[in-house]
């Protein structure tokens, strides 16, 4: 909101000067966004009088006119304002005058005929961007009086920024009102008297929409004479410092009621207006022209003031074009309405629309001053455009309208939020100045919020407002104390980030998928699994929360196979998400780590085989991952089916002998539901499980030589390699520092039910070198154990 220091200073003068005043107003709560002078600086303009004004000699577009300045002699003058006319007071520039820009007026000749001065236009002195012509003094004005004393051109322009919760301030009223509070300095409000009724003539309202307009007041003013009447210059002064422009006497005086007091009014032509007064929402397909002459299709939901016949105005927004003033009208009907917030909020924006009616109702607007704004405006109006007023119609359902509200403040809330004791005193005067008529009781004051104060709801909101009002400077600044405490670390618990390099050195990338997913593609993978369906999803194919990482990131491979990226590898952490009525909320959330790889094993290459993943390629990828952990021996890949996986390439992963993830390629009856064209092989493992490592110890190294021993033994196909592998760890014990299966044989020399496997043994002993013996009975047990166990016969 902009408005002129001077006219605040009418209402409340503190002796303080405008500098401290605008970092008073701006810690306050009321941000200052500019300061701005009224008008240039200039220097040498006076008061004349235009005593004689006649056609140039030798130009048409000029005049010469004698200018009486209150000196001796009048002045001749040369003048190309069309307005210039005998009787004109204006502003004169004698020489030696310095206009804005550092402009110095000298004697000149204008076609012959000697200047000795210029008559100034708004913009010559800085009031405006550009004016129609000279600037139109009243006839009162003193003589040879400083232009810039007369109208009070030493003055400012503050803009202050106010937030939504301050709507109170944006009146000069409001703004009194805090400054006054700010400095206990008392306010000189205005006095409005009451306006007798002169003729008969009233206006009908029915009020068919009372929660969003529980009060309007119309006054019918017959007679007002807009043709030869104009705004007096002190107000249109006071409208352009407040950044509004002057249109007529009618519209001046609603606009300056808004700033003056803060209510929005409006009026409209009586002639132009069929039967009463209909205050309701606007009907299907209705229209209505508004005063800049665009047309618009009213919503259901927007609040109108309407006639018998037609819309007249969206409420509290902008007026018709239709039943709008203009200079031959002589009835007009004013109307000062209050509109609930809720039902004027958003309705500018919704035409395309930012008035200062709707920013001022939309915020919310005094419930108590519609009375006294409209008894303003028909003061002013009668004093300017002359006419006679009728009485007020006042239609009111007073259920709709706000009740005043009774907060409590305690005295030990307030020390605990401000961190300070604030005397009871000052409390008590705070609470006064603020219009809250405070009543002490034995915890704090109960106080009741006048009806201007929207923002004052709870207990904080009073403490916010001592706050403030106190001053923020006024608050000693304490630093907080606090000790330093060491986070606990663990040397076992394996970081997530190593985890992630090894990944993405491995070729992989860090997907991020929605832990919502479509119920198609999940219900594809777990087939006989429940999952979560949401009651308001963002879109159909958000609906269900996931079960697994897999379902985002297969349905991100295929996103990248649509677009020729046929090798992807890809990971994701995050949570999986299962019903479990025995969990918090029914629902089970659980940390895992999921991967995918498809295409080729490597990229394109000369060098390289175009040969494409497989289980195994994964298996090593995972088992890379699980060496971080120094832990593999821990863990086991046990050959199970799973719902999302090809039954014979996958495999269960346990921990201990408990069940944390699976692997494998997916079930190729879901490739097609998913999108995928070609083979993918996934994992996912429980994070739990994952983060625990071993704590490295040291060791020395062996300076003994180690030996090797190869074995190959005959088994069944059935039997698994692990399981062999498993038994020769335990029967070779700390002897044993290496062992590799370095083929796996099927084919001519071997039964087609049985598989070849050959493993090396490598023995080292850190003390001393091992004998023969030593490792041939190790080799033994390992031979016979296996053929107990497992029916393997040693391959000749």
């Amino acid at each position: 909101m902009k408005f002129s220091e001077s006219w605040l200073r009418e209402w409340v003068n503190p002796a303080i000067s405008s500098e401290e005043l605008v970092a008073q107003i701006t810690m306050a709560g009321l941000e200052v966004d500019s300061v701005e002078p009224v008008a240039g600086e200039f220097s040498g303009i006076v008061v004349g009088k235009v005593v004689e004004c006649g056609p140039h000699p030798d130009a048409e577009k000029l005049q010469v006119t004698k200018i009486d300045v209150g000196a001796e002699e009048l002045i001749d003058i040369v003048c190309g304002a069309k307005n210039c006319r005998q009787g004109l007071t204006v502003a004169v520039a004698m020489i030696g005058a310095i206009l804005p820009g550092n402009f110095k007026i000298k004697k000149a000749k204008l076609r012959g005929v000697p200047s000795h001065g210029m008559l100034c236009s708004e913009a010559e002195m800085g009031m405006a961007d550009e004016a129609p012509g000279i600037i139109e003094l009243p006839s009162d004005a003193p003589i040879g009086m400083d232009v810039r004393e007369y109208l009070k051109l030493n003055d400012s322009i503050i803009e202050v920024d106010l937030t939504p919760n301050r709507s109170d301030c944006l009146s000069i009223a409001g703004l009194a009102r805090e400054v006054g509070v700010l400095n206990q300095a008392d306010v000189n409000s205005i006095t409005i008297p009451t306006v007798a009724a002169t003729i008969s003539d009233s206006v009908e309202v029915n009020l068919n929409a009372g929660e969003a307009c529980p009060r309007y007041i119309g006054r019918v003013i017959k007679g007002v004479n807009l043709t030869s009447s104009v705004s007096p210059l002190w107000l249109v002064e006071k409208l352009r410092r407040s950044g509004i422009r002057s249109v007529d006497p009618i519209v001046d005086v609603t606009n300056y009621v808004m700033l003056e007091l803060g209510q929005p009014m409006h009026a409209f032509d009586k002639a132009k207006v069929s039967g009463a007064i209909q205050v309701r929402f606007a009907e299907e397909n209705e229209t209505l022209t508004l005063l800049d002459g665009n047309q618009v299709k009213l919503k259901t939901n927007t609040l109108v003031i309407a006639d018998q016949e037609k819309a007249l105005a969206l409420a509290g927004v902008f007026g018709g074009q239709e039943s709008g003033v203009s200079d031959s009208t002589q009835d007009i009907i004013l109307e000062s309405a209050f509109f609930a917030p809720d039902a004027i909020m958003g309705k500018a924006r919704q035409y395309g629309l930012h008035t200062d009616s709707s920013h001022r109702f939309e915020r919310g607007v005094d419930s108590q001053i519609q009375q006294i704004a409209i008894e303003r405006a028909t003061q002013l109006i009668l004093e300017i455009a002359g006419g006679e007023a009728g009485e007020l119609c006042i239609a009111e359902q007073s259920e709709h309208l706000a009740q005043a509200k009774q907060v409590t403040l305690r005295k030990e809330r307030l020390a605990l939020k401000l961190g300070i004791n604030i005397s009871d005193e000052t409390v008590l005067e705070v609470l006064q100045r603020l219009g809250l008529e405070p009543k002490t009781n034995e915890i704090g004051w109960d106080t009741l919020v006048p009806s201007y104060r929207f923002d004052i709801s709870i207990e904080e909101d009073l403490i916010e407002e001592i706050a403030r009002v106190y001053g923020y400077n006024n608050i000693p600044m304490i630093s907080p104390v606090a000790s330093l405490k060491m986070s606990q670390h663990k040397e076992s618990k394996l970081a997530l980030r190593d985890i992630r390099r090894v990944l993405v050195s491995l070729g992989y990338q860090e997907a991020i998928t929605y832990s919502f997913v479509d119920p198609k593609v999940q219900a594809a993978l777990f087939k006989d699994q429940e999952s979560l369906i949401l009651p308001n999803p963002i879109s159909a194919d958000m609906s269900a929360m996931r079960l697994s990482t897999w379902c985002g990131l297969l349905s991100s491979v295929v996103y990248n196979q649509n677009r020729q990226q046929s090798r992807v590898r890809l990971f994701e952490t995050g949570l999986k998400f299962e019903p479990d009525q025995n969990a918090e909320n029914g629902i089970k959330q659980t940390p895992v780590l999921g991967g995918v790889i498809t295409g080729l094993k490597h990229g394109e290459h000369w060098s390289l085989d175009s040969t494409p993943v497989d289980f195994f390629d994964l298996k090593g990828d995972f088992e890379t991952v699980l060496g971080l952990t120094g832990k593999l021996n821990e863990y086991q890949f046990v050959s199970e089916t799973h719902s999302a996986l090809h039954p014979g390439q996958s495999a269960a992963i346990y921990k201990n002998s408990r069940k944390v993830g699976y692997l494998g390629a997916v079930h190729p009856q879901a490739n097609k539901p998913i999108g995928l064209k070609q083979k993918a092989f996934v994992f996912e493992i429980e994070l739990s499980a994952l983060l625990d490592a071993s704590i490295p110890e040291a060791r020395g190294l062996s300076k003994f030589p180690s030996v090797r021993r190869d074995l190959a033994f005959v088994v069944n196909r059935d039997v698994q390699t692990g399981n062999i592998l498993d038994e020769i760890k335990k029967i070779g014990g700390n002897q044993l520092v290496e062992l590799n299966l370095f083929d796996i044989y099927q084919g001519e020399g071997i039964a087609d039910s049985d598989k070849s496997i050959a493993v090396s043994l490598v023995f080292q002993n850190v003390e001393r070198t091992l004998e023969d013996e030593e490792i041939a009975a190790i080799t033994n047990s390992v031979i016979a154990n296996l053929e107990a166990k497992f029916s393997a016969t040693l391959r000749d």
